[in-house]
């Protein structure tokens, strides 16, 4: 990024504006760390997919033979 501090504004107020159909009072509002989640650099793990979580229901489901699944032993 460049320009003053650093930060290119001018196209991060065209991503946020533009791009996210953010307003300017939302925009502004955001920290950092937010706006890099926003723009798909959150560091963290890849969003969940619908085939993961068909994946998870299938090996945790909440019933088994229309009875709910107690995990808690209770």
């Amino acid at each position: 990024m460049s320009g003053a501090g650093g930060f290119d504004w001018p196209g991060l107020l065209r991503v946020g504006l533009r791009g996210l159909g953010l307003s300017p009072g939302a925009f502004w509002r955001l920290t950092p760390a937010e706006l890099a989640l926003m723009l798909g650099d959150g560091g963290g793990a890849a969003p969940l997919t619908r085939a993961r979580l068909d994946e998870l229901a299938a090996k945790w489901p909440d019933q088994v033979n229309g009875a709910p699944v107690d995990r808690a032993g209770r």
